[in-house]
């Protein structure tokens, strides 16, 4: 009885998850007269050049690209500075540790997106990549305190012993971070990649305030908004929609093949 209730809570919170979904799947192949004024879920219609038409007006080809490449270069660059910052203060008692550690925390817990925006441009400006893709990827690496605090759980659950005979058989401080450490913390890897990459994905201010007077570096999230009028002056928000749901694709297929990698890393881990 209480497996069947847990089933049906499951269902539920699945249908409230996939609704929307479901609605902008469908909203997307209704014409705009029947998206703004019909009442049903399903079209009378299927509009399935709607697709087309949002991948050509929206040069979707090039603004997914601009998204990977935030995306894999954020998420490279995160996990090295998350890990190294994880094994420094995990094994290493260095002065200011506690500090650096509050303040990582504090970054988690206060909103400051608004408030930094102007200093981080202005220091881009100082590095001469505001309109340049690298701008956007060095302020998200520099926002790496969720990696931080998803990988020192698991550097701490190392073994220093490891890192002990690692040192008698000769190795040096960063000789144990990647022959020992690194190797060791795969599956945690492997979940902190892809919740990075996909803020990255998702990201939408950083962009669009970096691409403001470049708009082959616009990344699909400020495209996605620029289609709803980018055609005429009516708005179209069924091309909107068709868009959004060939966004998710990427992202889904990251997902299902991430998560056969995860199953297999978890059980390597546990076999070791």
């Amino acid at each position: 009885m209480s497996r069947t209730l847990l089933w049906i809570f499951l269902l539920i919170v699945a249908a409230f998850a996939l609704f929307p979904i479901i609605l902008a799947f469908f909203g997307s192949l209704k014409t705009n007269l029947e998206l703004t004024t019909g009442t049903t879920l399903l079209p009378k219609s299927w509009q399935i050049g709607n697709y087309a038409q949002a991948w050509n007006s929206a040069n979707f080809a090039r603004f997914t690209w601009n998204s990977v490449f935030i995306s894999i270069f954020t998420t490279l660059g995160t996990l090295l500075i998350g890990t190294m910052a994880a094994y420094a203060v995990a094994r290493v008692d260095f002065y200011g540790k506690r500090i650096y550690v509050v303040i990582q925390s504090c970054t988690l817990f206060i909103s400051i997106g608004a408030v930094v925006l102007r200093p981080q441009f202005d220091l881009m400006v100082a590095l001469n990549l505001q309109k340049s893709l690298w701008g956007v990827i060095i302020i998200l690496i520099s926002a790496h305190a969720t990696a931080f605090f998803m990988l020192i759980g698991f550097v701490r659950a190392i073994p220093k012993d490891l890192d002990e005979a690692a040192f008698i058989d000769g190795c040096n401080f960063y000789s144990v971070y990647f022959r020992v450490i690194l190797p060791l913390l795969t599956p945690a890897l492997g979940v902190t990649a892809l919740w990075t990459f996909r803020g990255a994905w998702n990201e939408y201010i950083l962009p669009l305030v970096f691409t403001m007077t470049q708009p082959k570096l616009q990344t699909l999230t400020v495209g996605l908004a620029g289609l709803k009028y980018g055609i005429g002056d009516a708005a179209q928000p069924q091309l909107m929609l068709a868009g959004a749901c060939l966004s998710m694709l990427p992202m889904i297929v990251v997902y299902i093949f991430a998560n056969k990698s995860f199953m297999q890393m978890t059980a390597g881990s546990v076999k070791g």
